[in-house]
């Protein structure tokens, strides 16, 4: 039986991923003859069409798309025999791919990157920001090895270790209330007051479960894109919101007219 090489599993998922030949065998390091000729090689030997070629398009039959799937596992499987056999002799060394949600990212990483460095001067560390169903797919496909986000979410069969609890607060111009509180409870929120980011961020949905308003995840105009951005639109008397501890701890609510609250 013909087994394909890892090599050749490398050709057919870096195309699978650029849709391009030349781009595809940028990304592998060779030359796109180098990559063709890896391919048909892989093609032959399983006797069978893995991709569709013309002129402009690339596309993947049924079976190759198939493969591709099986070929991304293959692919993380051996990574994690050469991580293994390097962790064995020198913990946290080498390369680490991590990806950061971006509700997490400029809030944690400046305080722990120093130390991390310091403690582990020879890893090197990619990092990559990407929304939590971005980065959970690149982790199952072997593109990164790891993800820091925000619990609960469902990233497939993966090992998970919790790190910390982060509390919400609620976020809200200093006029809003009169006098202001010192708790604000889930009820207290008005659905037309309360502000979310866009579709896409799971601090999203934690934020309509922690308030107890599901109804609302249809019902939003007013969407912002980042934390920061939602600061400012809270700074503007737009409406309020629900804020990480982390964020208002790395002085995000500074230079503003906005209060927080647990």
């Amino acid at each position: 039986m013909f087994l394909p090489s890892i090599k050749q599993l490398q050709y057919l998922i870096a195309l699978h991923q650029h849709n391009h030949f030349g781009r595809a065998a940028d990304a592998c390091f060779v030359t796109q003859s180098t990559l063709s000729a890896g391919l048909r090689e892989l093609e032959t030997g399983l006797n069978a069409v893995l991709v569709e070629r013309t002129k402009r398009v690339v596309s993947f039959t049924a079976l190759g798309e198939q493969v591709a799937r099986k070929a991304y596992v293959v692919l993380r499987e051996a990574t994690e025999i050469a991580q293994m056999a390097q962790a064995s002799g020198r913990p946290l060394s080498g390369e680490l791919r991590l990806a950061v949600i971006p509700t997490i990212a400029p809030f944690f990483l400046p305080r722990t990157l120093p130390a991390l460095r310091s403690t582990y001067p020879d890893l090197k560390l990619f990092l990559r920001e990407e929304m939590s169903h971005a980065a959970c797919e690149e982790l199952l496909r072997g593109q990164i090895d790891c993800v820091l986000l925000a619990l609960p979410y469902n990233c497939g069969e993966v090992e998970v270790a919790e790190l910390f609890e982060d509390a919400f607060s609620v976020a809200f111009h200093e006029q809003e209330f009169a006098p202001p509180p010192a708790t604000i409870a889930p009820a207290e929120i008005e659905g037309e007051r309360l502000l979310l980011l866009e579709d896409g961020h799971c601090l999203r949905d934690q934020v309509l479960i922690a308030c107890e308003r599901p109804e609302l995840r249809i019902n939003r105009a007013v969407l912002g894109t980042s934390l920061h951005t939602m600061v400012q639109m809270v700074d503007n008397r737009l409406g309020m919101t629900l804020l990480p501890q982390m964020a208002i701890d790395c002085g995000i609510l500074n230079d503003t007219h906005v209060l927080a609250r647990p």
